[in-house]
């Protein structure tokens, strides 16, 4: 189990582009539909704690499968296998890098790449909206935190994604809080 639980990660870290929000979706077909690892319900939770805890979101979410599965060393296996091949071949490309990135085919390939990486990443939010539970205080926190994201790309105000985070977790709180109130009048 840790050696499949490394090669998975490193399968996964090897072959997807785009950093870890573009991981999810594959991770999610390998560890949640085909090796049935985690339920969907686990992998919602997952990205939830992921995205809110220190470090990249994939690592953070090999961790926890890798734990899941087989304790510390299995956390030690899942974190290494996804770690690996990006270090491997940001080493490789550091050696070539100015005659890489001069080369024309090289740069097609990057544009390639953004595009598909563009497409993981919306395919990775689609499938969390339509797992979102369709109540009214996750709808108003998803349609706020949306809304906030448009009005600031639109007026070209520079922000942190953490600023995100913080605000749909105290939209969350506030709307609870009030929906709360509203159910006991």
């Amino acid at each position: 189990m840790l050696f499949l639980l490394f090669m998975t990660f490193f399968k996964i870290g090897l072959f997807t582009f785009g950093g870890g929000y573009a991981m999810i979706a594959q991770i999610k077909e390998i560890v949640v539909e085909k090796n049935k690892w985690l339920t969907e319900d686990e992998l919602m939770e997952i990205i939830a704690i992921a995205e809110s805890t220190p470090g990249p979101i994939a690592i953070n979410m090999a961790t926890y499968v890798g734990y899941k599965k087989k304790g510390f060393w299995g956390s030690l296996m899942a974190t290494l296998g996804v770690v690996l091949p990006s270090m491997i071949i940001i080493y490789i490309i550091s050696l070539f890098l100015d005659a890489f990135m001069e080369n024309k085919y090289v740069a097609y390939a990057f544009v390639g790449i953004k595009c598909a990486v563009a497409f993981l990443i919306l395919r990775a939010g689609i499938g969390m909206f339509e797992k979102l539970q369709k109540k009214t205080v996750p709808m108003l926190i998803f349609s706020a935190v949306f809304a906030l994201m448009i009005v600031f790309e639109l007026l070209s105000v520079s922000f942190s994604s953490i600023v995100f985070i913080a605000a749909g977790g105290l939209i969350g709180i506030s709307l609870s809080l009030l929906c709360k109130k509203e159910e006991t009048v």
